[in-house]
């Protein structure tokens, strides 16, 4: 069950626990904290944000520490990183495969429900390769 606090919304603590554990991650204390807050709800959020969520939950988390926990949590496949810049990277509790639109003018970044990836077809690729995966970020700015 998941609760509320100062509007932030926090995951059940033994659920938490369970799933770090079996994901293989070691489940301290402040990586609950901080599982606690990201993985209540699908969202994309980034390092600084999810330390202003944490703070707002009462846990006072250093940055290194949130940007440690969010490194082992991609590894072991409990959230994806979504690189947009070479200053901004959200992470992204859904880990299924799917597609983004990031908005520059909002910084805002959502899934995009479906996509047609058809024209990949016409793509020519270097002679003996295949497409493994693809990795779609829409980048659009307000009208």
């Amino acid at each position: 069950m998941n609760t509320q606090v100062s509007h932030i919304v926090l995951a059940d603590k033994e659920q938490v626990t369970a799933r770090l554990t079996a994901a293989g991650v070691y489940p301290t204390s402040q990586r609950v904290a901080i599982a606690q807050v990201l993985l209540a709800e699908h969202q994309h959020v980034t390092a600084d944000k999810l330390q202003e969520m944490l703070y707002l939950s009462g846990s006072k988390i250093s940055k290194a520490t949130v940007y440690n926990s969010l490194k082992r949590f991609v590894e072991k496949g409990l959230v994806s990183e979504l690189v947009i810049d070479n200053q901004r990277a959200f992470y992204d509790t859904n880990t299924s495969h799917h597609h983004h639109v990031y908005n520059l003018d909002t910084g805002e970044l959502s899934d995009i429900d479906s996509f047609n990836l058809s024209l990949l077809q016409s793509v020519e690729l270097p002679q003996g390769t295949e497409i493994d995966s693809v990795d779609l970020v829409l980048r659009v700015r307000n009208t």
